[in-house]
């Protein structure tokens, strides 16, 4: 099995909309422009690289904030494949082995999935299993909950070698490639990816029928129950759906 460790840079909408359907931009929001990747062995040794602009066909202009972050040009990418092409190329890098996806956090794989079938491609031909390096080094550091560690940050703590500029897709790859080979062990496994996870079957919104249940009340003590009876009855019931005094029962 083959890893193929992958980055991708994208294009926005304009602040100012042109001749753009706005049904287009809730379908695909952020359109790549790049994909940088390196494919790994067993032995985690590099034996293949891809790096890829993409001329935009949504977002044709390159945002002021995109350029400025990532120092892509509209005259650069105008030059360049559209993602159709550079699909077909990336599936050919891939090859045909099994393969495992690893990205930096899991926004890569949903958008890759996006821009694939906003373009209307084949997105079965492609692995949908990925090990998201973010969330394990994050745990490695014994990040807070809800925190994650960015991808600079982890390169300074494990004091990689830092040559060429983040946020460019295939540099960004390459140091993805490097922190991944310091955390990797066999207790890292992989996830898959779902597009459309299955949803819970609606259940209808429970409500108690107080009148019944404090007429049980009287019914077992043999009396009507005061207003302040009631009051704490109320408070009981909602106190223990909270299940905030549940004991287990070892305790």
């Amino acid at each position: 099995m083959n890893y193929i460790i992958y980055d991708l840079e994208f294009n926005q909408k304009p602040s100012v909309l042109k001749n753009i359907d706005r049904d287009n931009i809730s379908k695909l929001p952020f359109e790549i422009i790049q994909i940088g990747a390196l494919k790994l062995n067993n032995n985690l040794d590099t034996i293949s690289t891809f790096n890829a602009l993409i001329k935009p066909t949504l977002y044709k202009t390159i945002h002021p904030f995109v350029e400025d972050l990532t120092k892509i040009t509209t005259e650069q990418v105008n030059l360049c494949d559209t993602f159709p092409e550079v699909y077909k190329n990336f599936l050919n890098f891939i090859g045909s082995e099994e393969i495992t996806f690893c990205i930096w956090g899991s926004s890569d794989i949903k958008e890759l999935i996006k821009n694939i079938k906003f373009h209307n491609l084949p997105a079965s031909s492609i692995s949908k299993k990925y090990i998201d390096v973010q969330n394990y080094v994050s745990k490695h550091f014994n990040a807070p909950n809800g925190t994650r560690i960015g991808l600079r940050n982890a390169v300074e703590l494990f004091n990689i070698s830092t040559k060429t500029e983040f946020h460019d897709a295939f540099n960004d790859a390459f140091y993805t490639t490097e922190v991944f080979k310091k955390i990797y062990n066999h207790n890292i496994v992989s996830k898959t990816y779902e597009p459309f996870p299955s949803r819970r079957l609606h259940q209808p919104k429970e409500k108690i029928d107080t009148n019944a249940l404090i007429f049980q009340f009287e019914k077992m003590y043999n009396r009507k129950m005061t207003k302040d009876e009631i009051s704490i009855i109320k408070t009981a019931y909602m106190m223990g759906k909270t299940k905030q005094f549940i004991k287990n029962e070892s305790e």
